[in-house]
């Protein structure tokens, strides 16, 4: 009745006249919305797998990428001479970070179950994959490069449950937080150098170089040929052809000179300090990438377009002779999802698990060990057949 009253009559009707219209258009406007979205598809949600899926091994045809059939590799004398030389890795040092989180109380105080992931015969937490990963990092390291040593920086406070020949664990006090973990590893790196420099005076003329490391590569060839193929350089970065993030801080060489340390060290402080003033917001990750790239891009001679091709080049950074490397080789990382891939290069030496292709390191593993003999060749088949599938860590 109320409703009746207000509207009724002329000069009422007036009144409400404006109501009408102002309803009318938000009808016409949710109706066009619904349309709308009917009309767009539905972003799919993609499913990350739990096994490898194995598909066609992309490059085929191509004179410079690896050929296969099936996981049998068509180019075997391209790989795995040098790791069959038990020489191989000799006054080589690979130096990695590496922390552990407790997930245990934090899946408790959230209330969620334990995210186990199951590998063959074996199911993981997260702290155990982690530590699983580590073990397969070691464990190609001394495949490959089996007269290496390998150095593992972390947190005084952890207890990292590896034990083998030739491995050292250093810890260095730090914040090795997830939030701060990219930061606190150039220190680490930094700390690693100063030591080292301190303590030339004990080498007694004999020369150690150091490769810092991400701990989810592989390493199958030896990689000592980079300081004897390029006797200048003080530090060596993997460069790819990408506008904003052209390099990847997961491959830095150090040449193991007295001044090959020291140029390195003030190198990776000016890093330091970039990051720390430039990229903190991206503190959890890549800031360590922009602030490499804004160093080495900050020089006015720098020619940024070296990065398009595949080419290594040096040139003077901040007053150290710099290896620039291809990440085809150096650093390859198998593509995950769609995009562009025109497979593996045949002289690949290190593969990256970056993200979600943790799994496939170490699905690798577990087929080359599987192997009546250590075949690098076919487990590269393996990786470049498994290169477009998400995997669940």
């Amino acid at each position: 009745m109320l409703g009746k009253r207000v509207c009724s009559g002329w000069r009422p009707f007036l009144l409400c006249l404006p109501l009408f219209f102002v309803l009318a258009h938000m009808l016409s406007v949710l109706e066009l919305r619904q349309h709308s979205a009917a009309g767009v598809p539905q972003r799919k949600q993609y499913k990350k797998s739990d096994h490898l899926v194995l598909g066609p091994a992309a490059g085929q045809g191509l004179p410079d990428r690896l050929q296969c059939q099936g996981n049998k590799a068509l180019s075997k004398t391209h790989f795995g001479a040098s790791s069959k030389d038990l020489k191989a890795g000799g006054n080589i040092s690979i130096v990695t970070v590496f922390a552990t989180y407790n997930t245990a109380v934090d899946q408790q105080a959230s209330g969620k179950s334990p995210d186990l992931v199951t590998l063959g015969n074996a199911s993981y937490n997260k702290v155990e994959r982690s530590i699983a990963i580590l073990n397969v990092f070691i464990n190609f390291i001394q495949e490959t490069m089996p007269r290496s040593n390998i150095v593992i920086l972390t947190n005084p406070s952890s207890k990292l449950p590896v034990e083998r020949d030739r491995l050292t664990i250093l810890p260095i006090q730090g914040d090795y937080s997830r939030e701060m973990l990219m930061l606190q590893r150039i220190r680490s790196y930094i700390v690693f150098l100063e030591t080292r420099a301190m303590e030339h005076s004990k080498w007694k003329g004999q020369v150690n170089h150091y490769i810092f490391t991400d701990s989810d590569i592989a390493v199958v060839d030896d990689l000592g040929q980079i300081f004897n193929d390029h006797p200048d350089f003080h530090v060596a970065l993997t460069f790819r052809n990408n506008k904003e993030q052209p390099l990847n801080s997961g491959f830095i060489a150090v040449r193991g000179t007295p001044e090959g340390i020291l140029r390195a060290k003030f190198f990776l402080e000016e890093v330091l300090k970039v990051y720390t003033t430039k990229f903190m917001k991206a503190s959890r990750m890549l800031g360590d990438q922009l602030a490499l790239a804004w160093v080495v891009k900050s020089h006015s001679s720098f020619d940024v377009r070296r990065f398009t091709r595949k080419q290594a080049f040096t040139d003077q950074i901040s007053g150290a002779s710099v290896l620039f490397l291809p990440c085809s080789i150096y650093n390859w990382t198998p593509p995950e999802g769609a995009g562009q891939f025109h497979g593996m290069p045949l002289d690949v030496k290190v593969v990256h698990f970056k993200g979600s292709r943790k799994r496939l390191m170490l699905e690798s593993w577990s087929f080359l060990k599987s192997s009546s003999f250590l075949d690098i060749p076919d487990m590269l088949c393996l990786i470049l057949r498994s290169g477009r599938t998400k995997y669940d860590f």
